[in-house]
């Protein structure tokens, strides 16, 4: 077998320190940006990723769990939108088999021609999706939906539709991108914050950017830049040049935990349109259920964004009319809320209503930036975005392979114990504090906050030792893990 490459800053930053050119600098280590390298660098071209924090530590981080092939689209007549994620969606369980895995949902009928309703939509889904399908819709009685979801209310239930998704582990997948960008000579680097462009006659010729782990700027040289910084791009298009009016509309989604009994099963359901024309969902996922979301929009968006009240009773309540044995305060583990990266074209729109489409735009100053995107169409966003730099800079036409590129699976050849995982994160997947372990590397954060608070101790000991650190920093690491920790209780 291969050795892959070492994911760890000295090896990243001897090789920042050696180019002195590159062809491609990527700012943003989030799904778009990770996409963004993979495609770039197996082209051919040099590519280097900054991220200011960690590795998917916004938005990428904090999605529904779905790769979704956009059935939400159907309903604005969006069909463009539902074929090009289905078609992604098939690329992803294809390229990333490990990490990607079909999931069964019932949408709960209690009126009998919601059930027609539903049935036509999702023929009309199965029609669009042609060898893209996962499995036929179709409908099932009520004993039907209660063998699958047996917690389901059956107060009224007539029956159900089934219909077939894609599931993932978010950032686990924005790791293994990361691991298979390197394979391509990608140069990858978390903690690096781009504070200002390099400019040559009004033209941006590099990024002047700050290693917040080594307390040092680096002034490095490049043929394009790529902002990639989701619902943070307009920051970064300021930088370059200040603009009145914002190209992104953040919209606020939060996502309750809870315990597995309350699916108990593979299944989970959707409620495609509740009291205020939201949908909702519960989902089983790595022995847990998550129940969401909302849309809410955001002025001010930050990288650890807090659900309000009002957001957490939303859910709650609506969720209780379909479950049995009703989930109460007192059983929710864990609270995270991710941030949309929405394209703002008018200000008539709610958020809800927003596309899901992105949008490549670039500066007079050559500054690319996408707007928009989710984890189920990275690929194509990525594809169209170095299509669209090639087309703008006069760079060789080199054909996107990221088709046929499978992502490697980090956690293959990993012993699971404990402390082999926590020296594995830090040695070969760049993990510099306890947040990257217990948040993105593993998902405890995201599954239970009092169960995380409980093991932090051990897992800051065994980084300590790993990285030579002494007790003041393993208190650091604990008080700044504890405060973060108060942002996923309710």
């Amino acid at each position: 077998m291969k050795e892959l490459r070492k994911f760890n800053r000295d090896n990243n930053l001897g090789l920042l320190k050696n180019t002195k050119v590159f062809d491609v600098i990527i700012i943003g280590g989030g799904a778009t940006g990770l996409g963004c390298a993979l495609d770039a660098s197996s082209r051919g071209f040099s590519v280097a990723l900054f991220e200011k924090h960690d590795f998917c530590k916004g938005t990428s981080s904090r999605s529904t769990k779905l790769i979704h092939g956009g059935i939400r689209y159907l309903e604005k007549l969006q069909f463009s939108l539902v074929y090009e994620s289905l078609k992604e969606r098939d690329l992803l369980i294809k390229n990333a088999s490990h990490i990607v895995k079909q999931i069964g949902f019932i949408i709960p009928v209690y009126k009998y021609w919601s059930m027609f309703y539903y049935w036509i939509g999702l023929k009309l889904y199965d029609l669009i999706s042609g060898n893209y399908i996962f499995s036929k819709s179709k409908i099932i009685d009520s004993k039907t939906a209660l063998d699958y979801i047996p917690n389901l209310n059956k107060n009224k239930l007539k029956g159900g539709v089934i219909y077939f998704d894609g599931q993932f582990n978010d950032s686990r997948l924005g790791i293994d991108l990361a691991l298979t960008s390197l394979e391509f000579n990608s140069v990858m680097l978390n903690y690096m914050s781009v504070d200002n462009f390099l400019k040559e006659n009004n033209k941006i010729s590099g990024v002047k950017v700050f290693d917040s782990i080594g307390d040092k700027y680096y002034n490095i040289k490049a043929k394009s830049v790529i902002n990639c910084t989701g619902v943070f791009s307009q920051s970064i298009i300021n930088l370059d040049s200040i603009q009145q009016e914002s190209l992104i509309k953040p919209s606020q989604g939060i996502h309750l935990i809870i315990d597995k009994k309350f699916l108990n099963g593979d299944f989970g359901f959707l409620v495609p349109n509740t009291s205020d024309g939201r949908v909702l969902f519960a989902i089983p996922w790595l022995n847990h259920v998550i129940l969401g979301t909302t849309d809410r929009e955001v002025e001010n968006p930050v990288f650890d964004p807090v659900a309000k009240e009002e957001e957490v009773e939303y859910i709650l309540k609506n969720a209780k009319q379909f479950f049995n044995i009703k989930p109460k305060r007192s059983d929710i583990k864990t609270v995270f809320v991710g941030l949309r990266p929405l394209v703002s074209n008018s200000k008539k729109l709610k958020s809800k209503d927003l596309s899901r489409k992105h949008k490549i735009v670039i500066s007079e100053s050559g500054l690319i930036s996408v707007i928009g995107g989710k984890w189920t169409t990275y690929r194509k966003i990525a594809e169209d975005t170095i299509d669209f730099l090639i087309s703008k800079f006069n760079l060789k036409t080199i054909e996107s392979p990221t088709k046929k590129i499978k992502i490697i699976n980090g956690l293959k050849h990993i012993d699971f114990s404990e402390k082999s995982l926590i020296i594995h994160f830090v040695k070969n997947e760049m993990a510099i504090n306890i947040d990257d372990i217990m948040s993105r590397r593993t998902r405890c954060l995201f599954l239970d906050v009092e169960e995380s608070i409980k093991i932090a101790p051990i897992v800051v000991e065994i980084m300590a030792n790993e990285l030579l650190k002494d007790k003041i920093w393993e208190n650091k690491q604990l008080k700044s893990f504890y405060k973060l920790t108060n942002l996923y209780k309710i």
